[in-house]
C-alpha cells in the first residue's frame, strides 16, 4: 500500500483500518464505509470519499492509507447499491441524500472534530459537490478537492448535442465491488466499440459494445438534447457551494470543460479556488508525473484548510502544451485579446479576412469520418498524428503560413463558421492542429455541435487549451462531420442519432469569404 502514497511526503504515523461500517443511509439504506485512522494523538481532521466503484484499489491507496499516513482519519464510503451498500445503484439521484446521511453519522463519532474536508475524482467528483444540492454543504465542510470531476451529466453525455462518452460512463458503473473490473469492461470495450456502434438503432449498438444489459443507456439516449428539462434533475447548481475548493483536471479530459466552468462558476459567486490543469486524460492524471503533481497539490490544499499547515496555492496553474512548461496565472482564462485566423481557398488559414467561395465535402455515416486522440475516457486520449484522418476526402484542412515568432494560445478556443448542409441534419466538428516544421500534425483541442434543419451559422466551441505554437510550426484548423466512436455518427436523416435506424449521406459546404474564422485566445 506505499507505492501510490510515495508521492506523499514520508509518513508521519502509523494507520490503523477498520473495514465494513455500517452507515445509515438517507432512507435508511446500510451504506458500507471503511475507516483509516491515523495513529497519532493530534490528528488533522478527517476527508470524506465517496464511491461507486468500491474500496479497494485504487482509492484505498490514493486516498485511505496515503491521507491517513500524513495524520488524517479517512472515510471511504460506497454509494448505495455498490461495494456492499445495500439497494440498487441508480446513477445522480442519491447522491446528495446520502451525502448528508454519512455527514450526520461522522457527527456521533466520537473521533470527529468537526474539521471535515472532502476529495475524489470524476464520479466522486459529483458526490462532493451534490453535498451543496439541498439547502447547501455541511457546516464542517472546510475544504474540498475535486479531480477530473463532473456536476452536470447532460455535457458529459450529450455536449454540443451529440451524443458521447454513453458507453464508457456505463461500462465504469459496471464496476461494481471493485474499479479493476470497470478498467477490464473499458478495456474489452475499445476492442469492441468500432464494429459493435455500427448497429442501428442505437441503444442496440450499445448493448452489444457493453455485452450485457445497460438500463442507463436507453434512458439516457431517450433525452439526446442537453436542454431536456430530463436533464435538469441531475444537473447540480453551484451557486449554493462556498466550500474552498482545489480544482483539478488535464487538457485531454473529457470532463475538462466542466473543470473550466466550475471554476469560473465557483470564483464568480467569491468561492476560495484554485485551478489546476495537467497536460492529462481522465486516466493519466493518476499515472507517473501526473499522480505526483495532484497528490502533492491536493495534500497542500487540505491541510491547509483542515489543519492551518502552510500556505495553499490559491491561484491556477497550467501545464502548456508546446512550450513543454507550468504557467502560473491569477486567474483563468487570462487576460486575452481574440485573433481571428479566417478560412481562405486553396487550405489557407490566414490572419486577414478576405477571399471567396465555399469548399465541400461528403459525410457518410456508413463511413464515417473516424476519431483520433483528444478528449476521452480511454487511454487513447491525448495528442495524436492526425495524417491519416487529413488525408480523407471528408474533412477539410485550413492551414496557416509558418509562424514568425511564438504564439501563446491560453483560453477558450471557438469556430465561428458558415455552413450548409443537403440533409435534415449534420454535426460540424472542428479541431485545433498544431503542425510542426516537419509536415506533422498534432491535436491541440477540438469540439462538435449538432446542426439544426436549416442553420448556416454556427459556432463550434472548442474546449480550451494552454498551447504554445513555436516559431516555423503552423495553426490548422479541421473541419468535417463528425468524430467516430468518439461521437455517435448523425445519420443525416433528420432523425435523432439515438434512435434513427437508417442512413443517408450529407453535403457539407462551409463558406470561406471573410465569413468564416477560428477564434483564439491569442497572448
Amino acid at each position: 500500500m506505499r507505492r501510490l502514497s510515495r508521492e506523499l511526503p514520508s509518513s508521519q504515523n502509523g494507520v490503523a483500518w477498520v473495514p465494513d461500517l455500517e452507515i445509515p443511509g438517507a432512507d435508511g439504506v446500510v451504506l458500507r464505509a471503511d475507516h483509516y485512522v491515523p495513529v497519532t494523538g493530534q490528528p488533522l481532521g478527517t476527508i470524506l470519499a465517496r464511491s461507486p466503484y468500491g474500496r479497494g484499489f485504487p482509492w484505498a491507496h490514493l486516498y485511505g492509507v496515503a491521507l491517513a499516513e500524513q495524520g488524517f482519519h479517512v472515510l471511504l464510503a460506497s454509494c448505495r447499491g455498490t461495494g456492499g451498500s445495500a439497494a440498487s445503484f441508480a446513477w445522480f439521484r442519491h447522491e446528495a441524500a446520502d451525502g448528508q446521511a454519512v455527514v450526520a453519522w461522522l457527527r456521533t463519532q466520537d473521533w470527529f472534530d468537526g474539521r471535515l474536508g472532502t476529495i475524489g475524482a470524476s464520479y466522486l467528483g459529483y458526490t462532493q459537490l451534490a453535498l451543496a444540492a439541498d439547502g447547501g454543504p455541511p457546516p464542517e465542510l472546510a475544504a474540498s478537492v475535486i479531480q477530473v470531476g463532473l456536476h452536470d451529466p447532460a455535457a458529459f453525455i450529450v455536449p454540443g448535442g451529440a451524443l458521447a462518452n454513453v458507453v464508457s460512463a456505463v461500462a465504469a458503473s459496471f464496476s461494481g465491488q471493485r474499479l479493476a473490473r470497470a478498467v477490464r469492461k473499458l478495456a474489452g470495450l475499445t476492442v469492441r466499440a468500432r464494429r459493435s456502434l455500427r448497429v442501428l438503432p442505437l441503444p442496440a449498438a450499445c448493448r452489444r459494445a457493453l455485452a450485457e444489459p445497460a438500463p442507463p443507456t436507453d434512458e439516457w439516449l431517450e433525452h439526446d438534447d442537453p436542454g431536456d428539462p430530463y436533464w435538469d434533475q441531475f444537473r447540480l447548481d453551484l451557486t449554493g457551494w462556498n466550500v474552498p475548493t482545489a480544482l483539478q483536471g488535464g487538457w485531454y479530459d473529457a470532463t475538462l470543460d466542466q473543470t473550466l466552468e466550475q471554476y469560473r462558476a465557483l470564483r464568480a459567486g467569491g468561492c476560495e479556488v484554485s485551478l489546476l490543469i495537467g497536460p492529462w486524460s481522465h486516466t493519466s492524471a493518476f499515472s507517473r508525473d501526473g499522480l505526483a503533481t495532484i497528490s502533492r497539490d491536493a495534500l497542500t490544499w487540505l491541510s491547509a484548510r483542515l489543519a492551518g499547515a502552510g500556505q495553499a496555492r490559491a491561484a491556477v496553474r497550467v501545464w502548456v502544451g508546446g512550450a513543454g512548461q507550468w504557467r502560473d496565472l491569477d486567474g483563468w482564462p487570462p487576460a486575452e485579446a481574440t485573433q481571428p485566423w479566417y478560412l481562405a481557398g486553396a487550405g489557407e488559414l490566414s490572419p486577414r479576412a478576405g477571399g471567396t467561395g465555399a469548399t465541400s465535402f461528403r459525410y457518410d455515416p456508413a463511413d464515417p469520418t473516424p476519431s483520433a486522440g483528444g478528449q476521452l475516457m480511454s487511454p487513447e486520449a491525448g495528442p495524436r498524428d492526425n495524417a491519416a484522418i487529413e488525408a480523407r476526402p471528408d474533412v477539410l484542412v485550413f492551414t496557416s503560413a509558418p509562424l514568425t515568432a511564438a504564439l501563446d494560445v491560453l483560453g477558450p478556443v471557438r469556430a465561428e463558421l458558415t455552413v450548409r448542409a443537403s440533409a435534415g441534419g449534420a454535426h460540424v466538428f472542428a479541431r485545433l492542429c498544431d503542425v510542426d516544421p516537419g509536415g506533422r500534425s498534432r491535436n491541440v483541442t477540438d469540439g462538435i455541435i449538432r446542426l439544426r434543419a436549416g442553420q448556416e451559422r454556427v459556432t463550434v466551441p472548442m474546449s480550451s487549451t494552454a498551447h504554445q505554437f513555436a516559431p516555423g510550426h503552423r495553426i490548422r484548423l479541421q473541419v468535417s462531420g463528425g468524430a467516430f466512436p468518439r461521437f455517435a455518427r448523425n445519420p443525416g436523416t433528420g432523425e435523432s442519432p439515438a434512435t434513427a435506424e437508417r442512413l443517408v449521406p450529407t453535403d457539407i459546404e462551409v463558406r470561406h469569404d471573410g465569413t468564416s474564422a477560428l477564434l483564439l485566445p491569442a497572448l
